[in-house]
């Protein structure tokens, strides 16, 4: 994410040479030393002495904690920022200045960070009717459920089988 004003923030790639001259804000799960998958690729490429880390968490006694990292970028405290989309998605629309949304890239970084996540439901082994219920549900409603996506700005990768993102907000579209 960066703001569509700047153009020298314009990065494709963890691999993009201007990541060293920028100042980039990760998410931080916690103290517990795990790390999320962007500060492993940035550290792996020897970027960490221009990060800064934001919270997942935070003081919530104050509005949305998780929004700080996109309030960073929109206020200028740091050039480019690596969201999980859909706080992204939801938040940058709501800033003052239009940032842009670029998706991470490459989507699985080596050894294996996943950047994408598929999202799923199961059911205990043997609940075939319960699971097929689910199922039907899901393929009944799948217009509400893409309704609902957009308007909460949640970005959706291409199916693994390479189909296309789902109409109204596809992965990499600018907000």
């Amino acid at each position: 994410m960066r703001r569509a004003a700047d153009s020298a923030a314009d990065v494709r790639s963890f691999d993009d040479p201007v990541l060293r001259r920028l100042r980039i804000g990760v998410q931080l799960a916690g103290d517990d030393g795990a790390n999320t998958p962007p500060a492993h690729a940035l550290t792996r490429r020897g970027i960490v002495q221009n990060v800064e880390g934001y919270t997942l968490y935070g003081d919530y006694s104050k509005d949305s904690p998780p929004a700080r990292i996109v309030e960073a970028v929109a206020k200028g405290d740091v050039d480019v920022a690596v969201v999980w989309g859909p706080l992204a998605g939801y938040f940058a629309p709501r800033q003052k200045v239009r940032l842009v949304l670029t998706p991470v890239s490459p989507s699985i970084d080596l050894p294996f960070l996943p950047f994408v996540y598929d999202i799923s439901a199961g059911v205990r082994r043997g609940q075939t009717e319960l699971r097929d219920r689910i199922e039907q549900s899901l393929d009944r409603r799948e217009r509400e459920i893409a309704a609902l996506l957009d308007r909460y700005g949640v970005p959706r990768a291409p199916a693994a089988d390479g189909a296309a993102a789902p109409a109204g907000n596809p992965a990499g579209g600018a907000r």
